[in-house]
């Protein structure tokens, strides 16, 4: 009796390795690259980092140059009120032109511009050239000098958006892990429900022989019938446990499926699964300290909470440099160009240089005979400035609430480290215990059964004896699973449980 029981328990360990035709093995690695495939909530947060790189690109563009180009033509003839001898009633003008210019912002919070110009014009005025052609370069350059000289829209836009794209990382890589841990305890909870379908298959098992026996012995005349009806009550009350084990078993099932399946159309909606990891585990010894320390630097729940911090604190800086007046350094430096035909009345009087076509005209402006030059200090005084004043306190406080949450979210990590160490040691002490149990209960039903084989011991006792050891096999698969959940949480408590499996949580990619 005591070599069938403990092949039983051989049977009941390598349950999870069997495999039927009907069913589909799957692995645990498998189970976390179908979720990290084709789970919709990490879908979702991967699009929202997609989003986030696109805010930042928008952000950086402030610093593209910027090239514009116009072109205009117009003609006027109105009324001329001069005393002038000859001054004609109406003169006719007639002008066209064109320019383009380039805009660069720099990093400093200073723009850098370069500009070009040129146009032909008729007058029949009291000109010196008609038609005359008119070109015109520059360059002028604008730096901040006290608002804007940190900090401006530009800079702050890209911090912003800096974090946003630094938070939506991290909340990918927090829901890569989440979903993986929630693979991982889902596949442990199908292995544990299809081990507790096992142990109740084999109870109703065991009900059935003692109910053969009992039958044989009704029908040898050493017992009454009577006897029967506790067996035959105990196999139904069995048969039931049964029934909810399996389908504790499918719900199980269909809670894993959820996590790794895509469409309504996979096939494996339609399957089995049967999980072929090992039931056994290895108890090792937990290292807080060092668990303690990577998590307080690897945790993405800190960079989520940092990058808030960094946006805070460029809000804040922007707010401060509204505070400032604003006084800003111009230097300019421009050269003209000119050329044209002299009307006859005044040809005598045109220097021969500026005789000429467009092409004279860039002579001239080569020459640089006519530039202009500037230096300039603009200065813009708000009087009491309450608005900035009033943004730059607000902003402050709300960068200290962000920096509250940081601290709040490193204490709340100390905590779920500490918490996570402490079940997983205990989780590992309970499966000794259950084992232990385990194993008490094999012989206490071994020893029983060897006493009503001969007429030592009643059906009562044996079915009891029966019910302790299918409780025990319970205790001892649950002690399994939750020091298996609470090695998950230790994982995903200090940040490394994506890194077990060789998930880039930016890729998501094995």
């Amino acid at each position: 009796m005591r070599i069938r029981i403990l092949a039983v328990a051989a049977i009941l360990a390598a349950l999870p390795a069997s495999v039927t035709a009907a069913e589909q093995a799957l692995t645990l690695d498998e189970a976390v690259r179908l979720a990290i495939q084709k789970n919709e909530s990490l879908a979702i947060v991967r699009e929202s980092l997609g989003a986030a790189s696109g805010t930042l690109r928008s952000a950086k563009g402030a610093y593209d140059p910027v090239l514009a180009a116009d072109g205009t033509w117009q003609r006027l003839k109105q009324p001329l009120n001069s005393s002038l001898p000859g001054a004609p009633v109406a003169p006719e003008q007639e002008s066209s032109e064109g320019g383009l210019s380039l805009r660069q912002l720099l990093p400093t919070g200073g723009t850098l511009s370069l500009h070009g110009r040129g146009g032909r014009e008729t007058d029949q005025g009291f000109v010196l050239l008609s038609p005359s052609y008119l070109t015109r370069v520059g360059v002028e350059f604008r730096q901040p000098l006290l608002r804007d000289l940190g900090v401006d829209e530009a800079r702050k836009s890209v911090r912003v958006a800096r974090a946003g794209r630094d938070a939506a990382a991290a909340s990918l890589e927090s829901a890569t892990t989440e979903t993986v841990a929630a693979v991982e305890r889902a596949y442990w909870s199908l292995v544990d429900a299809r081990l507790e379908v096992g142990v109740e298959e084999r109870a109703v098992q065991l009900a059935q022989e003692q109910l053969t026996e009992t039958q044989h012995r009704v029908d040898a005349g050493s017992v009454p019938r009577t006897e029967l009806a506790q067996p035959r009550a105990e196999l139904e009350r069995r048969r039931g446990e049964l029934l909810a084990s399996s389908e504790t078993r499918s719900r199980r099932e269909n809670d894993l499926k959820l996590l790794i399946l895509g469409g309504a159309d996979d096939p494996l909606w339609a399957s089995d699964l049967a999980p072929v990891e090992d039931a056994e585990v290895a108890i090792a010894p937990v290292n807080v300290p060092a668990e303690m320390e990577r998590a307080l630097s690897s945790r993405p729940e800190l960079v989520v909470a940092q990058a808030i911090v960094d946006r805070r604190r460029a809000e804040t800086a922007f707010a401060k440099n509204g505070v400032w007046p604003s006084l800003d350094a111009v230097l300019s430096y421009d050269r003209f160009g000119l050329a044209g035909s002299a009307p006859s009345a005044a040809s005598s009087s045109v220097p021969p240089e500026l005789e000429g076509g467009w092409d004279q005209s860039l002579e001239t402006l080569r020459d640089g005979d006519f530039n202009a030059a500037r230096v300039a200090l603009e200065l813009e005084l708000p009087i009491l400035n309450r608005t900035a004043r009033g943004n730059a306190e607000a902003a402050r406080h709300v960068e200290r609430q962000a920096e509250a949450d940081l601290a709040r979210v490193r204490k709340a990590i100390r905590a779920e480290v500490l918490d996570a160490a402490a079940g997983l040691e205990t989780a590992g002490q309970r499966i000794e215990a259950a084992r232990a149990g385990r194993e008490a209960a094999e012989v206490q039903l071994s020893a029983e059964q060897d006493r009503y084989a001969t007429g030592l011991s009643t059906n009562f006792l044996v079915l009891t004896r029966q019910n302790d050891l299918s409780r025990a096999r319970l205790d001892e698969i649950s002690a399994l699973t939750d020091y298996r959940t609470a090695r998950t949480e230790l994982a995903r408590a200090t940040g490394r449980l994506a890194d077990q499996y060789g998930i880039k949580a930016d890729e998501t990619t094995r």
